[in-house]
């Protein structure tokens, strides 16, 4: 294997070997490699025209496009990092990431253009718009004519590949940045689950996330086939599943959850997958036994930060006892558990998650305090990543995750784990979906109260459903409270806001 070969080098490659492979679907649009791999150069080289450089980024919001796909690895081959953005940000989030990425350009489409509206974006900024809509100079117009070929430059392995900005569930997003070298080490190594020139990908996941990047980069890496959906339904997803005949799909939780909750599920034929991912929440183990047993293919669950630092793999069709945990560490992963003094703890202790490998960023854009937070160094100067989660190996190595150490509860002096909680009541036939979220407490100090969803056609009485967990968990993990709300509030790729729920619950108290 190569010491160091691009993503867009590997496209070229199979341009010239395989023109006529198709290499992304997007709707009714299709490219085939030698017509994706000439777009590429275009925009690289309208980029150079416009007189932007090797280590300058540029910034892109947007639904899931051709355009969208072919401008990320067009900057990468001109040696420009790309700063991806997520259109569900916040005004002041979105004004925030643009400046602190430093972008020259940001490329947009009308529906990403409503996440700006009341951002403050610098004039010095050039804007253009995928869909040759209001939001900036026309892609087509901006573009170079067809033939067009980039000055070739040559990548600095540690060059900045991209700038993947954090969900902001814990305040303002940082930009973690990963270089070419980390995602080689991704890509290059590809996982010996079928990521080969005939794999047909679909990603419902936005390409601003580093869920779909994972998957998104050693599809086109191993010359095979992306399907990309804009905007995720279940059923959608299953006839494109079926049409294409997909082979890989990443999806996160909630949407397998959707999924597989469609009475038409089985009226699908789902027979050419090879592998499906899951990753970015937690992974129910009933639901990973239900799509075991209903959708064909493997199931492989991957756990680790955007930021690197040690990852897990559980192959969920190898190890179907196992459900309950995030795997094993991946071959030259190195995880540890630590405890609040920094000292490593042995197999069946509960302690904070830390990794390291190969494949760990560069660091937080502009914030070296924060990088230097999440950075540790043992006593034997080895750099490791701390994951902010808490869990324990079992005997046979695999880790079973507690919680984010930061929504550990305590009360009255114990710790307490809302995942315990929440496996309990996600048990009742009437709960849907539950988030339990340790609340202020003069007598307690914390104590665990959950948000409950129902599931469709059903009612839920908060007080028995107290009464019906309080008696299956210990004395101290007992709720204070039930609510009810209609749904979860979600990231765009998954995750349970609990922040907002404790703010919301806080701000009805006050106004009470």
């Amino acid at each position: 294997m190569p010491d160091f070969i691009t993503l867009p080098a590997l496209v070229r490659d199979t341009a010239q070997a395989r023109p006529d492979r198709i290499a992304v679907i997007d709707g009714e649009r299709q490219l085939r490699y030698a017509e994706f791999d000439a777009l590429i150069d275009r925009i690289a080289a309208t980029l150079q025209r416009d007189g932007l450089k090797p280590t300058d980024t540029i910034s892109i919001c947007a639904l899931s496009s051709i355009e969208y796909a072919a401008t990320f690895l067009a900057a990468l081959r001109a040696g420009i990092a790309v700063a991806p953005l997520a259109p569900s940000s916040t005004a002041k989030d979105f004004s925030a990431m643009v400046r602190d990425s430093a972008a020259k350009i940001l490329f947009t489409d009308d529906f990403a253009a409503n996440a700006m509206k009341d951002a403050e974006i610098d004039a010095a900024v050039k804007r253009v718009a995928f869909d040759d809509g209001t939001s900036g100079e026309a892609f087509t117009r901006w573009l170079a004519p067809e033939g067009t070929k980039p000055a070739p430059v040559t990548i600095d392995p540690e060059w900045v590949f991209n700038i993947i900005y954090s969900s902001g569930t814990t305040g303002t997003p940082k930009g973690i940045v990963h270089s070419h070298q980390m995602r080689w080490a991704q890509y290059g190594k590809l996982d010996p689950i079928g990521y080969g020139p005939d794999a047909v990908t679909l990603l419902s996941t936005p390409l601003y996330s580093n869920t779909t990047l994972v998957c998104f980069n050693p599809t086109l890496a191993g010359g095979g086939t992306v399907v990309l959906m804009k905007k995720f339904d279940a059923r959608g997803f299953l006839e494109l599943a079926q049409k294409y005949r997909v082979t890989h799909a990443m999806l996160v939780p909630v949407q397998y959850r959707r999924i597989m909750a469609l009475p038409e599920f089985g009226q699908f034929d789902l027979s050419s997958f090879q592998m499906k991912f899951c990753t970015s929440a937690p992974f129910a183990p009933e639901l990973k036994a239900d799509i075991l047993k209903r959708w064909p293919g493997g199931l492989t669950e991957y756990y680790g930060m955007t930021e690197g630092g040690g990852s897990c793999t559980l192959l969920a069709h190898e190890f179907p006892n196992k459900l309950h945990t995030v795997g094993q560490p991946r071959p030259g992963h190195e995880i540890r558990m630590i405890d609040e003094d920094g000292n490593f703890l042995p197999n069946g202790e509960v302690g904070e998650i830390v990794g390291r490998s190969d494949t760990i960023m560069k660091g937080y854009l502009n914030q070296p305090q924060k990088t230097a937070e999440v950075f540790w160094t043992d006593k034997d100067g080895n750099l490791w990543v701390r994951s902010g989660d808490v869990g324990r190996f079992d005997a046979d190595g695999f880790i079973t995750l507690m919680d984010r150490k930061k929504d550990m509860i305590i009360s009255g002096g114990f710790n307490i784990y809302p995942s315990d909680i929440e496996a309990v009541a996600a048990k009742h036939p009437d709960v849907l979906e539950v988030a339990v979220v340790g609340m202020p407490s003069e007598e307690w100090g914390e104590t665990p109260v959950a948000f409950v969803a129902a599931r469709p056609g059903r009612s839920i009485d908060p007080a028995e459903l107290k009464t019906w967990t309080n008696g299956q968990v210990g004395k101290t993990q007992r709720l204070a409270e039930v609510v009810l709300v209609e749904s979860l509030p979600r990231s765009a790729i998954g995750k349970v806001l609990k922040r907002e729920l404790r703010d919301q619950r806080l701000g009805m108290k006050a106004a009470s």
